[in-house]
């Protein structure tokens, strides 16, 4: 099957992509998809209709149909931890009994999101209270798929943000707490600490250091903290009552967890009802995902666009660019749900890898991105598959011009792409400047853009809960259907730990209890530097 698509690459030659639409007049239509409102369009990639039935071969050849099956159906698809994968449980509670090891997980799914439904409810009405009164604010303290998820989903819905203001705080570097606090009424905030095991040093290291900020403050860390937990031991020895913990399955993966007891904050922020329509969306995402046919199957199409441009052409990053001020943060965290489920270089059964995992991804909202890296994008010497977002309609309707100027730029720089400017073109923009001979060849030659680059386009009508939910779930299915393909482990992440444990046990070192000796030259070298230049308790304790 690869060898197939690698015949297709061949045969692309010189092939530009605007070539294709001249080729088929319905190319458009044909090379899109839909679920529900929303549209996918691949149509200007290098992709023909012989290249698609390879791919969609590929797919078939995979198993990942079946693969598909035993994720939702509750089977151990994480081999090497020895788990389920059931994130899609938590966002379509009504669905009838999921098994895992012998026992139904929806019951306790469904008690745990009433238990949320019941707490949120609660704190917006102010039924619970800080020790100054009503909550105006809730920092949650997590990292990792802890924060992302819903750091971006809270910024992202801000339209329906009627609750208490959410902060965020992830990094152990102390500044970014200090920042998020500076302003806040510590008697009338409210803590979420998110740790599965309410170990992780970074998230551990920041709660004890927001309770003293609280408890000096005149606020109860037993009336203002919550724990997102399996721990009752260690949230009850932190001093957070079990009726303010909301555990989680083990089969529920950190970057998968929005939808749980992890977007806590984001049903803080936007009510129970909102929160209930963003699991809709998912849900919807998930029934098209197992019912739609491959060719027209939006994670599919999507997963195998991306394997199209990184497996087969070898294009080493994708860019994500959400044309959607509010999904800012929507490629932070789809950086982690690609890089660190499909970042790996052994298959399922230990054997290496013998081709390229998932890309580099990144990328910012447009406009700002136009003024930044997409020089790079345009004229730059490596081809960058570049994933536009769009939504119809934005949520300032006294501001229309501005949204309608937002989808021209979109569209521009996607046409851009495809169709570039050519020398010849160049030369008589030139020329009409008043440039000739050598001069005007070589002012052409700055102001060619190669174009042919490719692109995919996500169209929707506007950004609301339900089609964020969508969206999230439409880029998970998406990281599946590459891992079956890959035949990897998409949600282990071995990648994480190496660093993690030398960071603790460097820490010694750097209290002076624990010698430098077997540390490389290079580190023991930068320790010196940097405790030559701290001060006198400058790294107090925790």
């Amino acid at each position: 099957m690869w060898y197939d698509l690698k015949v297709c690459a061949a045969g692309i030659g010189e092939r530009r992509i605007a070539d294709l639409f001249e080729a088929d007049p319905k190319r458009a239509k044909r090379f899109s998809a839909r679920a529900g409102e929303m549209l996918f369009d691949y149509s200007k990639t290098n992709i023909d209709d012989a290249t698609l039935k390879a791919l969609l071969t590929l797919y078939e050849a995979s198993g990942a149909a079946a693969k598909r099956e035993a994720m939702f159906t509750g089977e151990t698809i994480n081999v090497t931890e020895d788990r389920s994968v059931l994130h899609t449980a938590l966002r379509n509670p009504n669905k009838g009994p999921v098994m895992v090891d012998g026992a139904d997980v929806m019951p306790d799914v469904r008690e745990t999101l009433g238990r949320m439904h019941a707490f949120a409810d609660a704190v917006r009405s102010g039924a619970i209270q800080g020790a100054g009164g009503s909550i105006t604010d809730v920092v949650n303290i997590g990292i990792g798929g802890s924060d992302l998820g819903p750091v971006m989903a809270v910024l992202a819905l801000a339209p329906w943000g009627d609750g208490p203001r959410c902060h965020f705080v992830s990094n152990v570097d102390g500044a970014h707490l200090a920042d998020t606090i500076r302003d806040l009424d510590p008697t009338r905030t409210l803590v979420i600490v998110a740790s599965k095991t309410f170990t992780t040093i970074e998230t551990m290291t920041n709660a004890y250091s927001i309770r003293r900020w609280l408890e000096a403050g005149g606020g109860s860390t037993r009336d203002q903290f919550v724990g997102l937990s399996s721990s009752l031991e260690k949230t009850a020895e932190f001093g957070i009552p079990d009726d303010s913990v909301f555990g989680f399955a083990d089969w529920v993966g950190g970057r998968y967890s929005v939808w749980g007891p992890i977007g806590l904050s984001l049903m803080l922020a936007i009510g129970s009802d909102d929160f209930d329509d963003f699991l809709a969306g998912a849900a919807e995402m998930d029934d098209h995902f197992r019912t739609a046919a491959p060719a027209e199957n939006l994670p599919v199409l999507l997963a195998l666009v991306g394997m199209w441009h990184r497996q087969v052409l070898g294009y080493g990053t994708r860019a994500v660019l959400p044309y959607d001020q509010r999904l800012q943060r929507l490629p932070a965290y789809l950086q982690q749900l690609e890089m660190e489920s499909n970042g790996k270089r052994v298959t399922i059964d230990g054997n290496p890898l013998e081709i390229p995992s998932g890309p580099v991804v990144w990328g910012e909202p447009g406009t700002n991105g136009q003024h930044a890296f997409y020089q790079l994008i345009h004229q730059g010497t490596d081809i960058v598959p570049c994933e536009f977002m769009i939504a119809a309609e934005g949520h300032e309707p006294d501001l229309g011009v501005h949204h309608k100027l937002l989808i021209a730029n979109c569209l521009a720089q996607a046409q851009a792409l495809m169709n570039g400017r050519s020398f010849e073109t160049a030369r008589e923009m030139m020329a009409a400047k008043g440039l000739s001979g050598d001069e005007m060849d070589a002012a052409a030659r700055h102001r060619v853009f190669p174009g042919n680059r490719p692109s995919t386009m996500l169209a929707y009508p506007k950004l609301t809960p339900h089609v964020l939910g969508m969206i999230l779930a439409l880029y998970e299915h998406r990281v599946f259907v590459e891992g079956a393909i890959l035949n990897i482990n998409s949600y282990d992440q071995f990648g994480v730990e190496l660093g993690k444990e030398l960071a603790t046990s460097l820490g010694p070192v750097l209290d002076g209890t624990a010698p430098m000796d077997a540390l490389d030259g290079s580190t023991r070298a930068l320790i010196g530097f940097l405790k030559g230049h701290v001060s006198p308790g400058g790294w107090g304790a925790a």
